[in-house]
């Protein structure tokens, strides 16, 4: 990761619903941030209550519907310490469909330590 965005910098009322919800302008402002920085969004970040799980919403409406996209879930609101087996993460696959990537089913997928 080289970047971040936040929801809330794309659209200021992004969780004003208690969810965070994203129209299409947003996305626009995203496309053009990226085209500026020549950057690519590659995956988006959010948190869950308890455990760190897809709900319905999450696996019907992805951020970004484009395969290989990767979304992770922080558990328990991403209140500190976040312990890295007990994140979610899903690699979308295209028409909905979802591998679960994370360290308490595989291993290995995200590398974690110092680039060489």
């Amino acid at each position: 990761m080289t970047d971040v965005v936040f929801y809330d910098d794309l659209e200021p009322q992004a969780y004003s619903t208690g969810v965070c919800v994203l129209h299409a302008p947003a996305f626009a402002k995203l496309w053009s941030l990226c085209r500026e920085r020549k950057l690519t969004v590659v995956a988006d970040v959010h948190t869950h209550g308890g455990r760190a799980i897809q709900s319905k919403a999450d696996r019907t409406n992805p951020m970004v519907a484009r395969a290989g996209h990767v979304g992770l879930i922080l558990p328990d609101f991403a209140i500190a310490p976040i312990r890295w087996d007990q994140v979610g993460i899903y690699e979308y696959r295209g028409d909905h469909q979802w591998h679960d990537r994370s360290p308490r089913v595989r291993r290995g997928f995200f590398y974690t330590g110092l680039w060489s």
